[in-house]
């Protein structure tokens, strides 16, 4: 699916940008209110035409805007949020018996993180008019473009609001450039003048004298792009200021073309195409009437959404959905209520909403016993000193907010320690009633809980909610068969000794490492004896151990049964998927490192999920990558600390939909195939990719004057390349248009690109963050591209990027380069062959002649395995009929086959 898009998104874009309703842009009347401040004040709601913001104006003129980016969540009806002060209530009328409050409601919840939200509250003067506001806003704000636009959308994002705000005489104050460009004002004073703009501070600007080509010409003075002229200056015209069509078409194919794409499945561009480019992208009319560009014009075309760095059709929805549940990674939360740190800190019903919108498909319940006289069940981390919230509220809030950003199925983890069977009652009538025809109950007709049977697949599934806590054999239709019924994967095998690794009193909040107990699905009780049960209920320290899960809620699980973990080799006996098994990191990596193989198998089968040790007191995070390697579906991150993994996470699923589901390579599926995630070979039919990056320079990377530095890494299988690189520090300290003149940065080898993301992130000198971006491998084109940053919470960021040049190949290890050499181009190759013969004849081990030096490699297969090249090291690991394969796929996929005719 390589190039599915290929050439054509170099001559139009796959996505266009969101359609904004006519409604939205011409607004509404709402009476915006705060409960601090008790004020209710009558504004007018927008959004202008392009979709960038959304804006309301006072009476007094005065304007706020929110960036579309910025907007987490819209809410309206009983969602939204509602004003508790009295003198609002009175205002709105709310304690007559007949209001129609509700009806007039829209929240609009905005925060450059989950944690730090503003809730910006609005009432309409009509009925029902906020319904239509909050889906419609909401769609915006989810388009896969609104937050992986081109660089030209964010420019021009800028120059919207520049004519959105004006004073009261209706003219551009000049020192509102002095906020949007505050880098360097002497710069901007510059700028303007060139463009014979005034440039005083109490200046002002009609915004007649400054339309968009006025603006672009600011950019240029602003900010020139020399690095740019450059590349022009290598494809233009000798001793001509301008590229022909001709020329721009050969820079499209040779610079921006995935090398590759097969040219007749792929033709390459034509110059009557790009033609059309010339059009969009020529500032002079004349130029562009002779099909000609200018430096300025190849600078416009470069931050086109022609040159997207993403593969667009990536990030709709495009993977196979009907696969079993396990054959998915799924986006996955730890201890989800928390805002903080694991010990102390607000819990939060609004957590679950947050992290539900962002697309996490498996948020975690820590259950425990309310207190009378309510009885009410409660959420909150046991033995710590976080706060708690009602299991209820929590539940409304999963029931709103489900199925906003994906569709596909939720599972909610219970860790239950609420030992009243009374209480549990309440959760499981609490799921029945707020969940509804959400909630699956039963298992689907045409997958029973019976071993070998596989799980349903996400389309299956699509809308429903799955509850992963204890069953016991008392529950459900299958009490009469012992082998479906939900006890202990194995409940006290002789080989695990009874109690072991069970976590006493006290010691829960902690999850302490001793054992590393998984401290959600402990042991049944049945293990244990009657001296240490008494000792566990006398002591509120259920602290490793869940309590039993009573009829109600046991009858609410199906396909996600917990089970203590045995071994590989007793699960595969088993051969149930429905049965999961917890670990933390720490068991995780034991697990891993000393049997990866089977790891990678019984995920194949079945599903496990992964959470951070107990140690980590801060809700720091452990990076996902490895267990992804191994095919691990749940791995569960702390959602409120937005470190390096969590990064990671949020880059990643937000390809595919944002559905939260990514199918695994075909080598995590497949019961035929092997697969070891810490393999240095290549993989079988799984072609390795050389990439290869150029840091060119950056755009406007801080709002001050600082020195910077980019770093540059790969996030893979073990066996790829482990090298952090790093520009050196910007010549001067000046952040507006640094240029890096280095070296490319090579990954030679990357073993499995599906599985693979790169990083690219900007520092300030001493180490401060300013912007990055994760992108998977298989999801970047090659070429020259705008990088647009984001922030460390995945947010986009308007003003920096970077100017990179990307070059992906297939990887070919040395042995091989002739070979490839001679199909690219065989006469070429063999006139030079001629000449090279005898060196090539040495080379070969003195082998006789083939008019293609094929023989060689082949024979001195060894069993399958190459024996070791000139330079000592090892080939690739496979058979000869794989090479074959090989050699046949890089005919058809890889190079033009006109060479062959």
């Amino acid at each position: 699916q390589r190039g599915t898009l290929g050439t054509m998104s170099l001559l139009n874009p796959v996505l266009l940008p969101p359609k904004v309703k006519a409604y939205l842009s011409q607004g509404e009347r709402f009476i915006k209110w705060d409960d601090e401040t008790t004020v209710a004040s009558p504004v007018i709601l927008r959004v202008d035409p392009k979709g960038y913001y959304l804006y309301w104006t006072y009476q007094s003129k005065e304007m706020e805007f929110l960036d579309i980016t910025s907007i987490r969540d819209t809410r309206f009806g009983k969602f939204a949020k509602m004003p508790k002060s009295q003198k609002l209530r009175d205002v709105f009328n709310m304690d007559f018996p007949d209001n129609s409050f509700l009806l007039k409601t829209l929240t609009v919840v905005s925060g450059p993180d989950m944690v730090d939200l503003t809730f910006h509250n609005f009432v309409s003067y009509k009925e029902n008019v906020g319904k239509a506001w909050a889906e419609d806003v909401l769609a915006l704000v989810k388009h896969p473009l609104t937050a992986n636009a081109s660089r030209s959308t964010f420019l021009d994002k800028i120059l919207v609001k520049l004519k959105m705000q004006l004073n009261s005489e209706g003219k551009i104050p000049v020192k509102n450039f002095f906020q949007m460009f505050p880098a360097d004002r002497k710069r901007v004073e510059a700028a303007l003048s060139a463009c014979h703009l005034p440039k005083g501070k109490n200046d002002a600007i009609n915004p007649e004298d400054f339309p968009e080509p006025v603006y672009k010409s600011f950019l240029m003075s602003l900010c020139p792009r020399p690095e740019i002229d450059e590349i022009f200056t290598s494809y233009h015209a000798k001793a001509k200021p301008y590229m022909t069509k001709e020329h721009l078409t050969k820079f499209i194919n040779q610079k921006q073309r995935d090398s590759r794409l097969n040219s007749l499945l792929f033709p390459p561009a034509r110059p009557d195409q790009v033609q059309g480019l010339i059009d969009k992208y020529e500032p002079s009319g004349i130029n562009a009437q002779r099909g000609q560009l200018s430096p300025e014009g190849m600078v416009w075309f470069l931050c086109g959404p022609e040159n997207s760095v993403l593969a667009q059709d990536k990030l709709l929805l495009h993977h196979d959905m009907t696969q079993p549940l396990n054959h998915y990674f799924i986006n996955s939360s730890h201890n989800t209520y928390l805002t903080a740190g694991q010990f102390s800190g607000l819990s939060s019903a609004e957590m679950y909403r947050q992290v539900l919108l962002s697309g996490c498909r498996c948020v975690e319940l820590d259950c425990w016993k309310g207190k009378p006289p309510d009885e009410e069940p409660i959420i909150t981390h046991g033995f710590t000193m976080t706060t708690d919230i009602f299991f209820k509220e929590a539940i409304e809030a999963i029931a709103e907010s489900a199925f906003k950003t994906s569709p596909y199925p939720i599972i909610l983890s219970f860790e239950n320690h609420v030992d009243s069977p009374r209480q549990q009652a309440k959760m499981a009538e609490y799921c029945r009633t707020i969940f509804g025809d959400m909630l699956l109950t039963e298992p689907l007709e045409k997958f029973p809980l019976k071993p070998g049977v596989p799980l349903p697949s996400p389309e299956d599934l699509r809308g429903k909610i799955l509850i992963k806590n204890k069953k016991n054999q008392f529950s459900g239709p299958t009490s009469s068969s012992k082998d479906t019924g939900g006890e202990a994967e194995g409940s006290s095998p002789p080989s695990a000794p009874a109690g072991e690794g069970t976590v006493w009193a006290g010691e829960e909040g902690t999850e302490l490492e001793e054992e590393e107990v998984e401290e959600e699905e402990e042991e049944e009780s049945g293990n244990l004896d009657e001296e240490e049960i008494k000792k566990m209920q006398s002591d509120e320290g259920t602290a490793g151990l869940e309590v039993t899960a009573y009829e109600e809620m046991s009858s609410l699980v199906n396909y996600i049964q917990p089970t203590k973990f045995v071994s590989f080799e007793f699960s595969a006996q088993k051969n149930r998927s429905y049965v999961i098994s917890s670990f933390t990191e720490l068991k995780a990596y034991d697990l891993l490192s000393k049997a990866s193989v089977q790891f990678v198998d019984y995920n194949k089968r079945q599903m496990s999920r992964i959470y951070p040790k107990g140690t980590r007191m801060d809700s720091s995070n452990y990076m996902p990558q490895m267990f992804w390697n191994a095919g691990c579906q749940m791995v569960a991150l702390n959602f409120q600390t937005m470190d390096l993994p969590m990064q990671q996470n949020m880059a990643v699923f937000e390809f595919n939909g944002q559905s939260g589901y990514l199918l695994k390579h075909e080598f995590m599926r497949r019961p035929d195939k092997q697969f070891n995630p810490f393999s240095v070979d290549r993989i079988d039919v799984v072609v390795a990719t050389t990439l290869s990056i150029t840091v060119i320079s950056g755009q406007f990377l801080s709002e001050r004057s600082v020195r910077t530095y980019v770093e540059v890494e790969l996030f893979g299988l073990p066996g790829d390349p482990k090298r952090r690189y790093r520009t050196k520090l910007s010549p001067s300290t000046n952040s507006i248009n640094p240029v890096w003149k280095e070296e490319p940065f090579v990954f030679e080898k990357i073993l499995m690109p599906e599985l693979a993301s790169l990083r690219v992130a900007v520092m300030e000198e001493g180490n401060k963050f300013l912007g990055h971006r994760i992108i998977p491998i298989n999801a970047l084109n090659s070429g020259y591209h705008h990088l647009c940053l984001h922030s460390e919470s995945n947010m986009p960021l308007t003003m920096p990027a970077l100017f990179i040049f990307l070059e992906m190949k297939d990887y070919i290890p040395g042995a091989w380069a002739d070979l490839t050499v001679a199909l690219a181009n065989p006469i070429k190759f063999f006139s030079a062959h001629d000449t090279k013969s005898v060196k090539l004849k040495e080379a070969m081990g003195g082998l006789p002649e083939k008019p293609f030096p094929l023989a060689s490699p082949v024979a001195s297969q060894v069993n399958g395995a190459l024996a070791p090249t000139s330079n000592g090291s090892p080939g690739m690991s496979f058979g000869p009929h794989t090479y074959w394969g090989h050699l046949h796929l890089c005919t058809h996929r890889h190079f033009p086959l006109k060479n062959f005719t």
